[in-house]
């Protein structure tokens, strides 16, 4: 039986990271690739949808004969378009996402595209994996010029692939449990640290230190100012067990990820506040 995968990302269709992962992909047996991506950069978007507009698509060749499709949309309409039937009599059964120019550790998951393209999966109940990659200018920089070697992330996202792939396909109870232990409704959001790789730690997120700066830029003749908000060397809280720690020490990080952002803890001291008493006087506010 065949896995259809979806590969998208949100650093645009001709990425070196995408296309670095899409040849991995497309040497795993069993693998039916597509992909549908960005057509230019659509980094720190997060789960943006596009839909005050039509999304345009195109096809794009590759250069092994292959073609992919291009949209003006946001990596979350990738998966949306992908889902819904963009690929003629073609739905995918998982979604990756990546390689991404840089990592995405702690809270920059809910800026990154990345991983809200992986998470677009789990609305159509979909496993999915976000893959990225630390940069060499550091794991915030939006730079490029620099030479990537995605080929290390590329050959963990591709055995990652391949661990679904067994516990996606249907077959004996022991076929199933040879593969990731994924529950439903979650994906892997996984960063690969620079350098040769040693060991891979399953993590939980750990917690930034941002140093973005308000730094005024001009300000025009009708009154307007421009600012820049941002900043290039981020810190981070050193917490064992987090995926910043382990990138940190060399470590590819694996996280699961859901959407269910509810704080469970907070609920039963909410319940006993008595937000009741809001209602108290509602039907004479309504009234006057």
């Amino acid at each position: 039986m065949t896995t259809r995968v979806l590969l998208t990302n949100d650093d645009g269709i001709h990425a070196e990271g995408l296309q670095a992962l899409r040849r991995a992909l497309v040497r795993l047996p069993g693998i039916d690739l597509r992909v549908v991506a960005p057509d230019g950069n659509r980094s720190a978007t997060a789960r943006a949808i596009t839909v005050r507009r039509p999304l345009v698509v195109q096809d794009v060749p590759f250069d092994d004969g292959t073609v992919g499709i291009a949209t003006d949309g946001m990596p979350t309409d990738c998966v949306r378009l992908a889902a819904h039937g963009v690929i003629d009599g073609w739905h995918p059964d998982l979604v990756v996402s990546g390689i991404n120019h840089g990592a995405n550790l702690g809270e920059d998951v809910t800026y990154s595209g990345t991983v809200a393209a992986a998470l677009e999966a789990v609305i159509h109940d979909l496993p999915g994996v976000a893959l990225s990659m630390a940069s060499p200018h550091g794991e915030w920089s939006l730079r490029r010029e620099h030479t990537w070697d995605f080929s290390a992330a590329a050959e963990v996202g591709a055995r990652i692939v391949a661990e679904l792939d067994r516990g996606l396909l249907p077959g004996t109870a022991a076929e199933a449990a040879a593969g990731v232990p994924l529950p439903e409704r979650t994906i892997l959001n996984v960063n690969v640290p620079l350098g040769a790789l040693h060991a891979v730690e399953v993590t939980r997120l750990g917690r930034r230190r941002y140093s973005d700066e308000l730094k005024p830029v001009e300000t025009l003749p009708d009154g307007r100012r421009s600012y820049w908000l941002y900043g290039m060397e981020h810190g981070f809280e050193p917490l064992p067990g987090t995926d910043l720690a382990a990138v940190a020490a060399g470590r590819v990080s694996i996280t699961p990820l859901h959407l269910d952002l509810t704080h469970e803890t907070a609920i039963a001291p909410l319940e006993g506040h008595g937000f009741e008493g809001l209602l108290d006087r509602l039907g004479e506010l309504v009234e006057d």
